[in-house]
């Protein structure tokens, strides 16, 4: 009798820890939204400005298909340093159809005031994704 009661207790607790690290394990996933970032350099004391046209830029872009999401950072140190971290559905269309829009074309045209050249941008594929724990 003692070992009935005690092998189903012995059960648990050694499957128990395999069970916690299964669900809480971030296993590889599978997103199709593609990350780009892109690196901007202001011109001096051009920073508030270059942000401002891209706010307004933004403000434009997210009706766009496929747009997901944009978050505007600024380098704390240095406000000519701005990157863009934008979330997109539709990485083809990215670069093709939203290269060619009217609001990107007149910032293209424009930003020769305001930044000190062409942005660097690279682009992402998202692998895993950590959230804190509740």
């Amino acid at each position: 009798m003692y070992i009935l009661t005690k092998f189903p207790l012995k059960l648990i607790f050694l499957f128990f820890p395999l069970l916690l690290i299964s669900c809480n394990s971030s296993e590889d996933i599978e997103i199709d939204n593609s990350i780009v970032v892109i690196k901007f350099k202001a011109k001096p004391n051009k920073g508030l400005e270059a942000t401002s046209e891209l706010i307004n830029l933004i403000e434009m872009v997210k009706h766009e298909p496929h747009f997901v999401n944009i978050k505007l950072h600024i380098d704390p140190n240095d406000e000519t340093n701005i990157m863009l971290y934008e979330e997109w559905d539709d990485i083809s269309y990215y670069k093709n159809e939203h290269m060619t829009t009217d609001h990107l074309k007149e910032f293209q045209l424009n930003s020769v005031n305001f930044l000190n050249g062409p942005p660097e941008i690279s682009f992402w594929n998202i692998k895993k994704i950590f959230d804190k724990e509740k």
